[in-house]
């Protein structure tokens, strides 16, 4: 007998994925910043920093003003995570280090390369941190050429591949350079190995996405560490994760079906997301809204990151953060820092005039945790969207200030 998948609104889909990415609900702040790391599977690295950098942004979303070292001492102190490619360059727990073998292996495989290698070098570099240590790609002979950003040195082509190969593993970032050392000095004995399959990778890997998603498409399960949808659909239904429908997530005109079938964690259904909601501003890294599809599905949010687009054709502006207050994406500031002053070069509201309105207390209420928790002592805006909620802004960051430090 075939059993009908259980159906979920859109509203439940929300919240379930708000608890899922913990911002909703309880927290475990003992756990800390190990601890979001260890739940959420991954938090993705990237170069850009505004307000902070994006694996900051991510752990003081969920937690509050956690200490900026303590976010880096969790991430690269005592061999508890590793760097390599997931949703894109991400931050790991070491705990998922044979879930990648599949990767390793397809790296190894891999015929041709966007830069060549000189015979010789790639020994010479990992013999050479096997003598001296974990090093960065200059300490081994230089990053780059001198020409543009891809322009890289034969050393750290070498070192790059010997990461992708897994014989190499990024134990921290030192001035945002990875340094590197030998993965049998940098990964435990346990774990250093590549035994498991390729399906028991995915599968686990798909497993981990549906738990950190709450509920997702399958689409939704392969980006989370860019797998192949080929490669979801082929263990999903062995991962452990059960079918759902949610209301308004099919495609127009019929069943979900490939890519589109939701799949949900069963423990995510087991009770209902309660609790308090997390007013605060995401990176646009963030794995909650990472998915620019899925973010728009569940939030009815459209999103897109400007920093890559030139300037006269920004919206929002450069880095944009979306505002999550009670459950719902209300607007988003452009974040700027002016020594000790957080400037809000644009705050923009969602929804018409009542609905944006109704959103500035949370938004002065994020500026100022936020404005706090880098060290500035005061909270400038040059710009809002609609202009005339300039004024009540302004009145409203004065009076949370005053909360905040009284």
């Amino acid at each position: 007998m075939t059993v009908a998948p259980a159906r979920l609104t859109a509203d439940e889909a929300r919240r379930i994925a708000l608890r899922a990415q913990g911002l909703l609900g309880a927290v475990d702040r003992r756990a800390g910043v190990r601890g979001v790391l260890r739940h959420l599977g991954q938090i993705q690295l990237d170069t850009i920093s505004v307000l902070a950098r994006s694996h900051e942004l991510l752990p003081y979303a969920r937690l509050g003003a956690v200490g900026r070292q303590a976010v880096e001492e969790a991430y690269w102190s005592g061999g508890t995570s590793f760097e390599y490619w997931s949703h894109a360059a991400c931050v790991l727990p070491i705990e998922e280090w044979p879930l990648f073998a599949f990767r390793r292996r397809a790296f190894r495989a891999r015929e041709s390369w966007y830069h060549g290698l000189p015979e010789g070098v790639y020994q010479r570099v990992v013999d050479q941190l096997r003598a001296e240590g974990p090093l960065t790609a200059t300490e081994l002979g230089g990053a780059k050429n001198g020409g543009p950003w891809w322009d890289w040195s034969d050393a750290k082509v070498a070192v790059e591949r010997a990461l992708m190969f897994g014989e190499v593993v990024c134990v921290e970032r030192r001035g945002w350079k990875r340094v590197y050392d030998l993965a049998e000095r940098a990964v435990p004995d346990a774990l250093l190995h590549d035994d498991l399959d390729d399906a028991a990778c995915l599968r686990r890997l798909v497993a981990q996405a549906g738990a950190a998603l709450g509920v997702a498409t399958q689409a939704d399960l392969a980006d989370y560490h860019r797998l192949k949808t080929a490669q979801v659909a082929s263990v999903v239904a062995d991962s452990g994760l059960v079918e759902v429908t949610v209301d308004g997530w099919a495609p127009a005109g019929g069943r979900a079906e490939g890519r589109h079938r939701v799949w949900a964690d069963p423990r995510a259904l087991e009770s209902a997301p309660r609790g308090r909601h997390r007013t605060t501003l995401l990176s646009p890294f963030d794995s909650l809204i990472w998915d620019r599809a899925r973010t728009e599905r569940i939030f009815g949010f459209v999103h897109r990151l400007e920093a890559y687009v030139p300037r006269p054709r920004r919206v929002y502006g450069y880095f944009a953060m979306p505002l999550l207050s009670g459950g719902r994406l209300l607007g988003r500031v452009d974040p700027a820092r002016e020594g000790a002053t957080l400037v809000a070069r644009h705050a923009a509201f969602e929804g018409g005039p009542e609905r944006a309105a109704k959103s500035v207390p949370a938004m002065a209420e994020a500026l100022v945790e936020a404005a706090s928790w880098v060290g500035a002592e005061a909270v400038r805006v040059e710009r809002t969207t609609p202009e005339e909620l300039h004024v009540p802004l302004e009145r409203e960051l004065a009076a949370a200030f005053r909360a905040a430090y009284r």
